[in-house]
């Protein structure tokens, strides 16, 4: 059965009233739904058709109709098995924004006709120290959206695909002056910069932060610490974003790290530095950018050690710290967040035809900030 009769069928049931279920919807419940993604099967990263089936719905569970979703550079590490952990046939996608067209029995929180969003992760396991303190992102059990093993043994497939499931603990809904496209970046891009800022109390006026690396992630990062009031210096290998980077985000000041007289005048003049870039490169040009407890945040996945001499830190007492995504509940403060701010992600919209184009233009820079998949626009059958 093709997606899309799938779906017309789940309407037709269910359109009456956002959120009611017909007599025969648990039914559909425990039914499988076959649908159709883009796949990688090698570490060539290259993705084509794959029809594949859903794992059941669960009472907890939510189907979402895919509209749009982000592609992210972990996406290019992942299809590639640049970490060594990939398992084929694998269809990425973390940043999924879509329509609810079923819910479970038990599902209170979501109705049919919501545009929702899931992102990162899509499960963990409740009971340790991380999950009950409302961080589940660093539950040792979560599971990935994607390239991962779910609950009931399946494979996790991810958002470049006309349907996913997602327990509704891992689903937000998206805030009305949002559109879906734009919005879809913020569940990775956008909160992986908010939750450090917040977690570590950096939300407030006046701190003047840095920025490395303005692709996706970056350029929320100069988004969102304008919008909190902070002074803002853009650190990039190369004077080609200058004028994006000031004129475009707004931000105050851009150093290009190659630079060392600029570098060396902008000495200590930094609150907080984060450290977007995916690739090997130094930390000693940036750590001497911080003042005295100013601290470096990596975000960037690397996947071979980086280097530097421990008086970089010591002579500051600076530090060196990492963060990932958020938790589900700062998942809702960003969007609010962004939408009190007008804040959204600069993106080009693509078809999932045109993905592995796409994917080499990231992989190669040559990409403004975000690339997003018209899913819904695709016209995708099973």
């Amino acid at each position: 059965m093709s997606s899309k009769k799938f779906l017309s069928e789940v309407w037709l049931q269910d359109s009456s009233y956002p959120g009611r279920r017909s007599p025969n919807s648990m039914d559909h419940l425990s039914l499988e739904k076959t649908v159709t993604g883009y796949a990688a099967r090698d570490s060539s990263g290259f993705l084509s058709p794959f029809t594949y089936a859903l794992r059941q719905t669960r009472p907890e569970d939510v189907l979402i109709r895919v509209l749009y979703c982000g592609i992210c550079h972990t996406d290019i590490h992942q299809a590639k098995n640049h970490l060594g952990m990939s398992k084929y046939p694998m269809v990425p996608g973390h940043e999924v924004t879509g329509e609810v067209v079923e819910v479970g029995s038990d599902v209170t929180r979501f109705r049919i006709g919501d545009t929702v969003g899931a992102g990162v992760i899509i499960g963990c396991c409740r009971e340790c120290g991380p999950c009950k303190s409302n961080i589940e992102q660093y539950c040792n059990k979560r599971i990935w959206s994607y390239n991962d093993v779910y609950t009931d043994g399946r494979p996790t497939q991810g958002g470049f695909s006309s349907l996913m499931i997602v327990d509704q603990k891992f689903v937000v809904k998206i805030p009305t002056g949002l559109a879906a496209e734009q919005a879809a970046p913020l569940l990775c891009a956008g909160l992986t910069v908010y939750s450090p800022l917040k977690h570590f109390g950096l939300m407030k006026e006046g701190l003047r932060g840095g920025i490395v690396g303005l692709g996706g992630v970056g350029h929320m990062g100069v988004k969102m610490a304008k919008a909190m009031g902070h002074h803002v210096t853009v650190i990039s290998s190369s004077d080609k974003k200058r004028a994006e980077a000031i004129d475009h985000l707004g931000a105050d000041v851009y150093l290009v790290s190659s630079d060392e007289a600029s570098m060396s005048s902008a000495a200590e003049s930094l609150d907080y530095i984060i450290d977007t870039v995916p690739v090997f490169h130094p930390l000693e040009p940036y750590l001497q950018l911080l003042k005295v407890d100013g601290q470096i945040i990596m975000m960037g996945v690397i996947n071979q050690p980086l280097q530097f001499i421990t008086p970089m830190i010591m002579l500051g007492r600076k530090s060196i710290s990492g963060s990932f995504i958020g938790s589900m509940s700062e998942v809702e403060e960003m969007l609010e967040f962004c939408e009190k701010k007008g804040l959204s992600s600069t993106i080009e919209i693509v078809k999932l035809d045109q993905i592995n184009e796409a994917l080499q233009r990231l992989e190669r820079n040559d990409v403004r900030y975000r690339f997003v998949v018209d899913v819904a626009g695709s016209e995708l059958d099973a």
